[in-house]
């Protein structure tokens, strides 16, 4: 080995993390280069990490070194050349999907505008296009209003979403993401207890949401749930413990169901309903039945029913049959983090934003950001400063608004607002009261991992199909709680980064051993967010002494996890322990608990920073999302949320876009 290739001293610790079985230096060869080419692209220090386990040689850089090398191996699925036999007969369903042909509902480059294109002046300038922004600006084109719809993204090649495994929001490796913001974009600084770390969009605590076009939902999971009535009335239902600034919203469960009912039969939700025990009353039914469930399923249903609580198919934005122009899910082996290759899943990308642009009314415009909402002395938006970058070359455009709609995620948006201070308004738009960027909030998960003695794994998706809800709310000692479910369809590098983080293989288990391939086959994983207790020293700054490639203003986080959320999180952990070893695993492993100073969980699931509420000394915004002292300034994403549930919150980010732009449309 070191006579064929004496200078690279990786290809010895690559080969020997290999089984004997699959070990050849072929292969050690073809991981090295895959190896050397990521690091070349985007920085990361995996040949360091790999040397310097190599040298240790003690359990703990061990496992970094496997770990490190099971991504390589089993990044692009399962080929004959990197697998035992243990997993060969899964090589074709556990491998990329096909790409699908290109259907009506597909955005392409046609559809793009250009910054050289774009009008003086529009209605509305909607500012994100993910969930809410996508259903603002088909409400609002829909109605009349010429709408410019304006993403910081752009449209990624779908192949690239469906076969690169490392690049996902969710794999957690340490590379920029195939959905942005990649290697140029701007660092966010960090305050965690006594903790300051500068950050790049590659790292957690950089607490990113997909930036492209359809923002999260090009990529996410899709879980359509409701928030439950309780959920709108948390300081009512519990009090406000110390130190925490939990809250009302400023409407009910009521106000927003028919908005809930119209998104599910507009997008096309697949589940049923009548099992959750703090739903709240339903105008409609599901318009679709749930998918099949998977060997898990049943193994979890009974052990629930002799457990003594209640369970029901999570309700997903996929349809169990074609809906909407778009086809049924055909249960590919891979779902979260990649591009659905029959569009069965519903994302802004692929329902709201073409239905926007088939209008006539819209005009969609990627790589641009909005730096500046700038307004007359009374607080009316009149423009919004743009800025991008073109072949190498940054450009900037002025465009008159008669409406502006942020939509950016809650980080975003925070940040829009306060980098909008002018001599009127000097602390930011919405901020008299410091209430801008305060409150930041996501989701906090527990769980357990699990093995079973038989193979629970059929590598058919989305994964989740069997959950419970009895533990929202009812829980004593907890304020709050949430809904627990079993997870989506694992990547082999995914299952083979969980069996290890969680200490489910040991760490000198060989990669593509038996011990490790069964093990791929035989783990499960249930988990589930908490309803965060809100803070309102956990918040969105800007210096405005440092400043991005752009000129923008760089992002400040700081704050932590309230004590409230520590506890609700063990007790969802603990739940999802108990539900495992009821139903026969033989190994079971609950998450690790998380310090005092953890940060606030943000990321995919961020909201709070533009609150809603009855009195601009406590919120941002009014009931109908108009920022206080601004009336035509309008927030239509999570940052309006007063707390956000536990359980996944895009629908009610939809539903609340949906009656916010209803009533903007309404208003005039």
């Amino acid at each position: 080995m070191h006579a064929d290739h004496p200078t690279d001293p990786l290809l010895r610790p690559v080969l020997d993390s290999l089984d004997p079985g699959i070990a050849s230096p072929h292969l050690a060869r073809a991981l090295v280069a895959r190896l050397r080419a990521l690091e070349a692209s985007d920085g990361a220090t995996w040949a360091q990490d790999v040397l310097a386990a190599d040298r240790a040689e003690d359990p703990s850089t061990l496992h970094r070194l496997r770990t490190i090398v099971g991504h390589l191996l089993y990044e692009r699925g399962l080929t004959e050349d990197r697998v035992g036999p243990t997993l060969a007969p899964h090589l074709t369903a556990w491998s990329p999907a096909p790409e699908s042909a290109q259907l009506p509902l597909d955005l392409t480059a046609a559809d793009l505008a250009s910054p050289e294109t774009i009008e003086d002046s529009y209605d509305v300038i909607v500012i994100g296009s993910g969930a809410g922004g996508g259903m603002a600006a088909q409400t609002l084109a829909e109605a009349g209003w010429r709408t410019l719809i304006v993403e910081r993204g752009r449209l990624p090649e779908r192949s690239s979403l469906l076969t690169e495994p490392l690049r996902t929001p969710r794999a957690g490796v340490g590379l920029f993401t195939n959905v942005g913001p990649g290697p140029d974009s701007e660092i966010r600084r960090v305050e965690v207890g006594e903790r300051r770390e500068e950050v790049t969009a590659a790292q957690g605590l950089w607490s990113k949401n997909a930036m492209t076009i359809g923002g999260g939902t090009r990529v996410y999971g899709a879980q359509a749930w409701r928030l439950a009535p309780e959920d709108f009335a948390m300081a009512s239902t519990y009090g406000v413990p110390g130190g925490s600034a939990l809250a009302d919203w400023p409407i009910g469960y009521d106000a927003l169901e028919p908005f809930y009912a119209r998104v599910e039969t507009m997008l096309g939700v697949s589940g049923t309903t009548g099992h959750d025990p703090w739903e709240g009353p339903r105008s409609a039914p599901l318009p679709m039945g749930p998918l099949a469930p998977s060997p898990l399923t049943g193994l979890l249903a009974g052990a629930a029913e002799r457990l003594g609580f209640g369970t029901q198919p999570v309700p997903l934005l996929v349809n169990s049959r074609p809906h909407g122009g778009r086809a049924a899910c055909s249960r590919c082996a891979q779902c979260v983090g990649f591009d659905c290759p029959v569009r069965a899943r519903a994302g802004s990308h692929n329902t709201t934003l073409p239905r926007a642009l088939a209008s006539g009314n819209a005009t969609l415009l990627p790589g641009a950001q909005a730096a500046r909402i700038l307004v007359d002395a009374a607080g009316r938006a009149r423009s919004v400063d743009l800025v991008g970058e073109k072949g190498g070359r940054i450009w900037r455009r002025t465009v008159g608004a008669g409406t502006v709609v942020l939509a950016a995620g809650a980080i975003e948006s925070a940040r829009l607002l306060l980098d909008s201070a002018c001599d009127a308004f000097p602390g930011g738009l919405g901020n008299a009261h410091d209430q801008v960027g305060r409150h930041l909030q996501g989701h906090a998960y527990g769980g357990a991992s699990a093995l079973f003695a038989e193979e629970v794994v059929d590598l058919r998706g989305p994964g989740p199909s069997i959950s419970t809800a009895d533990f929202r709310h009812g829980n004593d000692g907890v304020i709050g709680g949430g809904i627990l479910a079993d997870e989506f369809v694992p990547t082999p590098a995914s299952t083979h980064q969980s069996l290890r983080d969680t200490g489910l293989v040991p760490p000198t288990a060989r990669l593509g051993s038996p011990e490790v391939e069964g093990a791929m086959l035989r783990f499960a994983r249930i988990v589930g967010p908490i309803q965060e207790v809100t803070s309102s020293s956990s918040r969105v700054r800007i210096d405005a002494g440092f400043r991005d490639r752009l000129g923008r203003s760089t992002v400040r986080l700081s704050g932590s996890l309230h004590p409230e959320d520590l506890r609700g999180r063990e007790m969802l952990t603990q739940r999802a322990a108990a539900w495992l070893r009821e139903a026969g695993a033989v190994e079971v492993q609950p998450m690790g608990p998380i310090g005092p100073d953890s940060p606030p969980s943000a990321g995919q699931h961020q909201a709070g920073t533009c609150r809603m509420g009855t009195d601009p000394r406590s919120s941002v915004v009014g009931a109908d999302g108009r920022v206080w002292g601004h009336e035509n300034i309008v927030v239509a994403d999570g940052s309006t949320h007063v707390t956000n549930g536990g359980v996944n919150p895009v629908l009610t980010i939809l539903a609340n876009a949906l009656r916010i732009s209803d009533g903007v449309v309404r208003a005039g």
